[in-house]
C-alpha cells in the first residue's frame, strides 16, 4: 500500500529536481521514493551484515595447530 507523504523543500532546489527527474524520464515523487527505498535497504543489508559478523566473532575463528597446555608454552 502506497500512502503520500508531505515534504518541504526549497523552491530552487524543487525547479531543479523537476529538471533532472524530466531528463531521467521519471518523476520528483518516484526518484525519492526509490532514494529512500535504497537507503532502507542499504540499512537492512547493514545489520544482517553487523550481526553475521558479531556472530562469528562470539564462535571464534580455528585457524589450526593444536591445543597446547600452558605448562608446555612456558618450560623452564
Amino acid at each position: 500500500m502506497k500512502q503520500n507523504i508531505t515534504l518541504s523543500i526549497d523552491q530552487a532546489l524543487l525547479t531543479k529536481l523537476r529538471v533532472i527527474a524530466a531528463q531521467r524520464s521519471t518523476s520528483v515523487s518516484r526518484m525519492l521514493a526509490d532514494e529512500l527505498s535504497t537507503i532502507v535497504e542499504q540499512a537492512e543489508h547493514y545489520e544482517q551484515a553487523k550481526r553475521a559478523a558479531l556472530d562469528a566473532l562470539e564462535t571464534g575463528f580455528h585457524l589450526g595447530g593444536k591445543p597446547v597446555a600452558r605448562d608446555e608454552l612456558h618450560e623452564r
